[in-house]
């Protein structure tokens, strides 16, 4: 956390402005600038605007504000890293507005009040989507609102993807989850599970679909050739946490080894330590620096008493014993070998080294470019080579995350929409950041973040109960209130008040101001006073030519 700044109050240089003379050189205007969460959230939120309604205690305006960008708000409230948080602005003077912890209770308020989204009329069009994961709902989602008929196959039992079969339920209960498909469902989304997708072309014709978007996703664990031998209980990551879910958790025995720094590692590593393993160490081959986990994760594993081993790579394993070699890291952060060699033991050892696409199917297609891991290569409107067919989520080349994948499936369906219309999307232009040095904020309260309330991790071990709680209604009110509306405004009255020439109009609740130009003088008071900068003075029109005072 930055230093606390306790006084904000700016010093006035009483001789750095000229005055404004009798002639206006200037005159403000109102702008919408883009807020540093907004422009960090990939899902694509407009944070600040859900926000504003949730500080006046709006929660239904605000979770529709929320599910225009994100049909899944309660998911994401649970397992989105934030990275809205590490760009707010507000960790310059305290710390970061908890956008998640509000995001999870606006939805699970949705899920209680069973509030609905609207639905455009029919297209016409049908959209196949292979993959029943977050991108390929978040892509459903947003095709049909537009009134295209959607239907989703999954090779699964049950929809979420990876949402369902690899983040452990004390993340992410499974119910909460449950909810948010059913409501994409209601909306005319129908899902086909148990079905895998074999021949693309012959399905999408057979279906009469106009369009296909994949969606599969990422659920093949990673190997490496690690000598093994005497039939070793060795098992990936993603099994492991697919076995859990389905209710078909490996015996493991007392001892487990994690391989693997990232946060499947940390989650597979908790997760043994819920189905009984009294010892659980993860075998790193870099340090704590260098490990591509999020730092809370392996603070909340290191909390639940599992150990962590770094700069440690294994070199082959012999039943239950296992030979590892201490790293050191070069200057570029890579490990290298040192030749010291030790042995450790374990039950079991699994294997979390990454994940991988089994996207075969899509071989024998023609136009459909396949990276060797299995990725597939789009353009940049989401279409691979072949027409029509367009991908997302885990399954393309990118940071692998819920709300990443989300994003895709936004996305894809702005294009896939623009498609079916014989069109093309174009995003439109982004306003520039409203950067913290650009805030005046003359006046300003200390306000903490309300913390979630967490299981004690002696309690978390003893099951897949849910380890964080989340806010009640007074709380996300009040957190959501410690938004400083950056960029934006939110009709707080200062330059109202500070104009000495009243040359700023009121419009009413929700329609903001206007100047009256005709009495402006350019002092640029309202402008210094505006604590969101949602004012900038710009050149007068015409230079030179603008009228005398």
């Amino acid at each position: 956390m930055t230093q606390q700044v306790s006084d904000l109050t700016p010093r006035i240089d009483l001789v750095a402005e000229p005055g404004t003379g009798p002639i206006r050189e200037r005159r403000p205007v109102y702008v919408d600038l883009l807020p540093p969460c907004n422009q960090a959230c990939p899902a694509g939120e407009n944070i600040q605007a859900w926000l504003a309604h949730a500080r006046a205690g709006r929660y239904r305006e605000a979770w529709l504000e929320l599910v225009a960008d994100n049909p899944l708000p309660a998911v994401h409230g649970r397992v989105c890293y934030h990275p809205c948080e590490t760009a707010c602005n507000r960790r310059e003077l305290d710390s970061a507005v908890s956008i998640h912890a509000i995001e999870r209770f606006l939805g699970d308020l949705a899920s209680e009040q069973g509030w609905q989204v609207p639905v455009e009329p029919s297209s016409g069009k049908r959209v196949l989507i292979v993959g029943a994961g977050p991108s390929g709902l978040a892509a459903a989602y947003h095709l049909a609102r537009r009134g295209h008929a959607v239907e989703v196959r999954d090779a699964g039992p049950l929809p979420g993807g990876m949402m369902h079969f690899g983040i452990p339920a004390y993340r992410l209960p499974r119910a909460e989850l449950m909810k948010e498909v059913a409501r994409i469902e209601a909306m005319g989304v129908r899902l086909v599970l148990e079905h895998r997708v074999e021949d693309l072309l012959a399905e999408r014709e057979a279906g009469r679909f106009d369009a296909v978007f994949v969606a599969i996703g990422a659920g093949v664990g990673k190997h490496v050739d690690i000598p093994v031998r005497d039939a070793a209980r060795v098992l990936d990551a993603v099994s492991l946490l697919h076995q859990v879910t389905t209710g078909e958790a490996p015996q493991l025995g007392r001892r487990v080894i994690v391989y693997g720094g990232g946060n499947t590692a940390m989650d597979a590593a908790r997760t043994a330590r819920r189905l009984g393993a009294e010892e659980t160490l993860i075998v790193y081959r870099r340090d704590r620096a260098h490990m591509p986990a999020r730092a809370f994760e392996a603070d909340e594993a290191i909390a639940e008493g599992i150990r962590i081993k770094w700069l440690t790579s294994i070199m082959g394993i012999a039943g239950p014993e296992l030979t590892v070699e201490r790293m050191e890291l070069d200057a570029q952060g890579r490990p290298q070998p040192t030749g010291r060699l030790e042995t450790l033991e374990a039950d079991a050892i699994v294997l979390a080294l990454g994940q991988e696409s089994d996207s075969r199917f899509l071989r024998r297609i023609p136009g459909i470019e396949l990276a060797e891991d299995g990725a597939i290569v789009v353009g940049p409107d989401m279409m691979t080579g072949h027409p029509g067919v367009f991908a997302g989520g885990d399954t393309i080349r990118g940071e692998r995350t819920v709300t990443v994948s989300v994003g895709h499936g936004k996305r894809a369906a702005r294009h896939i929409d623009a498609y079916l219309r014989g069109a093309r999307f174009q995003p439109p232009a982004k306003h520039p950041i409203a950067a913290f040095a650009g805030l005046h904020l003359p006046i300003y309260s200390d306000a903490e973040p309300r913390q979630q309330a967490q299981l004690p991790a002696a309690e978390r071990v003893r099951g897949f109960a849910e380890v964080v709680a989340g806010l009640t209604a007074g709380e996300a009110r009040y957190e959501a209130q410690r938004c400083l509306s950056c960029g934006n405004c939110f009709e707080c009255d200062q330059c109202y008040a500070a104009c000495p020439e009243q040359a700023i109009e009121k419009l009413g609740p929700g329609r903001r101001y206007r100047f009256l130009y005709e009495r402006c003088t350019g002092c640029a008071v309202c402008f210094e006073s505006c604590p969101c900068h949602a004012i900038e003075m710009v050149p007068e029109p015409g230079g030179a030519r603008a009228r005398e005072m």
